[in-house]
């Protein structure tokens, strides 16, 4: 029961951006999905035999519980499986929950000096920029209008949505995904010269940007794995609470392809983000050692 609820787990995710969840109940006889070949599995559910069959083993524990018909969940999910709506909605919160949990396992901020030591020298590799230890951007998942404190959920493209924030390393590997709105100049935050008037101020900015690249790559990667959260899907027709569980249930799931090295199987629709760029508030004057040290690192580039 735990594999066919992970598979129909991840089959939803690509089903809700392609809108081909069924509305009638169907039942279907038990399928082998892994007598299937790996680029078969790949192609459907973005997981080889081997790394479902650990996910099966690390979420056991949190979905082996009894259900109805001989504890056996029906499919509705397009031409992979047919499921009831109320069967789907108990299971996909069980899996997100199971999902989640992992999240301290696979999504780590690197705090301890070697790591931090590790990951300057790979993002000093792209382009020279000094003492980096992730790259931040954020990234908006449309939303259907929610009921309550709507408002509060548009964006200035005027699509209601969930504003995500991401941080990653120079490998694509995700360290921290979390709610934020805007990115200030701090000490430990330099952010662009808003309007750059020098020569150094434009290297600086050009060095910035090269750097950065590999958040936004990033984030690419995770919308083109699991195009429900990319805009080309449509908006996910659940409240704000619920997408955001299921932004970091397919983190997880980023890092665990990323960290396993699986390639990104490539659709007809690329990410097509809502809003891209992050609003980058100017420097506050009071903050006087978060400029001099921004305009340190420009002098030494």
């Amino acid at each position: 029961m735990c594999a066919r609820n992970i598979l129909t787990f991840l089959a939803l995710l690509e089903d809700l951006a392609s809108r081909q969840i069924r509305r009638q109940r169907i039942f279907r006889d038990h399928e082998d999905f892994f007598a299937n070949d790996d680029d078969w599995l790949m192609s459907r559910f973005r997981f080889p035999r081997a790394i479902l069959l650990t996910l099966c083993a690390e979420l056991g524990p949190d979905l082996e519980r009894p259900t109805l018909r001989n504890r056996a969940i029906p499919r509705e999910l397009a031409d992979r499986s047919g499921i009831s709506q109320p069967s789907l909605s108990s299971m996909m919160s069980g899996v997100l929950s199971g999902i989640i949990k992992l999240t301290g396992r696979y999504i780590r901020f690197p705090y301890t000096l070697s790591e931090q030591a590790d990951i300057k020298v790979q993002f000093a590799a792209v382009a020279g920029f000094p003492n980096v230890i992730g790259a931040i951007d954020c990234t908006h998942v449309a939303i259907r209008a929610p009921s309550q404190n709507e408002a509060a959920f548009i964006n200035r493209k005027q699509i209601h949505s969930i504003n995500v924030q991401v941080i990653c390393d120079a490998t694509m590997t995700l360290t921290n995904v979390v709610a934020r709105y805007g990115y200030p100049l701090k000490r430990w935050l330099l952010t662009p010269f808003p309007n750059p008037q020098s020569t150094e101020e434009r290297r600086y900015n050009d060095v910035h940007t090269l750097t950065c690249s590999v958040v936004e790559r990033t984030i690419g990667l995770l919308k083109g794995r699991w195009r429900c959260l990319d805009a080309s899907g449509g908006r996910l027709l659940y409240n704000p609470e619920k997408v955001c569980r299921i932004v970091r249930a397919c983190a997880v799931l980023h890092n665990i392809a990323q960290q396993n090295g699986l390639p990104l199987i490539m659709t007809d629709q690329q990410a097509n983000d809502p809003e891209p760029d992050p609003h980058v508030y100017p420097p506050d004057a009071r903050n006087i050692q978060a400029v001099r040290l921004r305009e340190d690192v420009m002098r030494r580039l």
